[in-house]
C-alpha cells in the first residue's frame, strides 16, 4: 500500500550535525534515539548513527528501546538512561544493555556480568541518587567490578542563565572526584552549545541539536540543520464555491470558487491541530494556506493555480522555506512535541 505521509531523514545533516557536536564538546558521543529517534524512526536513525565515527553508543529511554536497538547488532554499547523494572534487569544484562543505577537495591541487584551507569541527581529532581548516595552507590558498583559510567542530567543548559548548570557541574564533580576513572557524561545539546567541552567528560548526549534544532540565543553557536523532511500525499482534488466553508465548524468560507487539495495526514499522524487557520505547507512550487480546521488525518489546502495532481507531495516542513519550528509555532508548542508526535501511520525513510 502506498504511504499517506513520509518523513524522511537525511544522512548527510544528520552526519554533519553529530560531527558539529562532537568537535564541540571534544568528546564522542553517546547519541539520544529515544522516542522513535525523537520521530524520525529509530530503525533509520540507529543505523545511520552507529557508522558514524564520533558515535560511541545509542542511548534509549524505555527497555523495550534498549531490546529492539540491542537486536539490531550494530555493534556500538546501548545505554539505558530510565530504570528498569527488577525482572528486567538480568535480560537487558543478556543482551549486553548498560543499565542505570541509583540506590543500593539497585546496586546489589545487578548480575555479576553487568555493566552499570551510575546515575546522579544534581538538581533535576527527576531520577538518580542524590551526591552523597551517589557515591556510595559508585563505590560500591565498583567493588564488583560493574561500574562503566556516570552521569547527569542539565536541567537549563538552553538558558542564557547558566548559573544552575554550573552548579549542577560542580556536584557531579564531586561524585566523580570520589570514584575511579569511568564514562562521564553530562552534556545535552544545550551544554554543548553552551559550554563546549568541559572537564572530566567523556562522552555527551545531544538530543534535539542531533537532529538540527538549537535554542534561539544558541542558533548560531554551530552550523545545525534539521535533519526531517515531511511530507504528505495529495490523495484528492476537489472545487469549492463562494459562499461554501470547509471542514469542521466552518472556520473558513470561500469568498471565491477555490481548488482544494487534500492530503493524507492529520492530527492524529502528529500534525498539530492547533495550526488550525495558521499553517501553510509547501505544494505545486509555493507556499499555500492550509483551509479550515486540521482533521484527524486529513488537512486541506488552496491549490488555486497550481499544476496539482491526486498523488503529488506537499512538503509540510523541511530545512528550507517552512521548519519544524514554524510548525511548533502554529501549533503552541515546541519542536519536541511536534517530532516526537509523529505517529505509526507516517513512513520513515533515509535519504541522502
Amino acid at each position: 500500500m502506498l504511504p499517506r505521509a513520509v518523513a524522511t531523514s537525511s544522512e548527510s545533516a544528520l552526519s554533519g550535525n553529530l560531527s558539529a557536536l562532537s568537535g564541540r564538546a571534544g568528546v564522542p558521543l553517546l547519541l539520544p534515539i529515544k522516542a522513535e529517534a525523537y520521530g524520525h524512526g529509530l530503525g533509520v536513525i540507529a543505523p545511520l548513527a552507529a557508522r558514524h565515527a564520533d558515535v560511541w553508543g545509542l542511548a534509549v529511554a524505555t527497555p523495550q528501546e534498549a531490546a529492539q536497538v540491542a537486536a539490531m547488532r550494530l555493534g556500538k554499547p546501548v545505554v539505558l538512561l530510565t530504570p528498569p523494572a527488577p525482572e528486567e534487569v538480568g535480560p537487558l544484562a543478556d543482551l549486553g544493555v548498560r543499565i542505570p543505577v541509583a540506590s543500593p537495591a539497585e546496586a546489589e541487584a545487578l548480575p555479576d556480568h553487568a555493566r552499570a551507569h551510575l546515575k546522579v541527581d544534581t538538581g533535576m529532581n527527576r531520577l538518580g541518587a542524590r551526591p552523597e548516595e551517589a557515591v556510595r552507590v559508585g563505590q560500591r558498583l565498583a567493588e564488583r567490578g560493574l561500574l562503566e559510567g556516570a552521569y547527569t542530567h542539565f536541567a537549563s543548559a538552553d538558558e542564557p542563565d547558566l548559573s544552575f548548570s554550573e552548579e549542577q557541574f560542580r556536584r557531579f564533580q564531586g561524585v566523580l572526584a570520589a570514584l575511579p576513572p569511568l564514562l562521564a557524561h553530562a552534556s545535552n545539546g544545550g551544554g554543548i552549545l553552551s559550554f563546549g567541552k568541559l572537564p572530566q567528560m567523556s562522552l555527551a548526549r545531544p538530543g534535539l541539536a542531533s537532529y538540527g534544532f538549537a535554542p534561539p540565543h544558541l542558533a548560531g553557536v554551530l552550523p545545525l540543520r534539521p535533519v526531517m523532511t515531511m511530507q504528505a500525499r495529495v490523495n484528492q482534488i476537489h472545487t469549492v464555491y463562494a459562499g461554501e466553508s470547509v471542514s469542521y465548524n466552518g472556520l473558513w468560507t470561500a469568498q471565491k470558487e477555490t481548488q482544494v487539495a487534500v492530503l493524507g495526514m492529520g492530527y492524529a499522524d502528529g500534525y498539530p491541530r492547533n495550526a488550525t487557520l495558521k499553517a501553510s505547507v509547501l505544494i505545486g512550487g509555493e507556499r499555500r494556506p492550509t483551509l479550515g480546521r486540521i482533521c484527524m488525518d486529513q488537512m486541506m489546502v488552496d491549490i488555486s493555480g497550481l499544476e496539482v495532481q491526486v498523488g503529488d507531495w506537499a512538503t509540510l516542513w523541511d530545512a528550507g522555506q517552512i521548519t519544524v519550528s514554524d510548525v511548533a509555532g502554529w501549533g503552541d508548542t515546541i519542536e519536541y512535541e511536534v517530532l516526537t508526535g509523529l505517529g505509526p501511520r507516517v513512513e520513515r525513510r533515509a535519504g541522502a
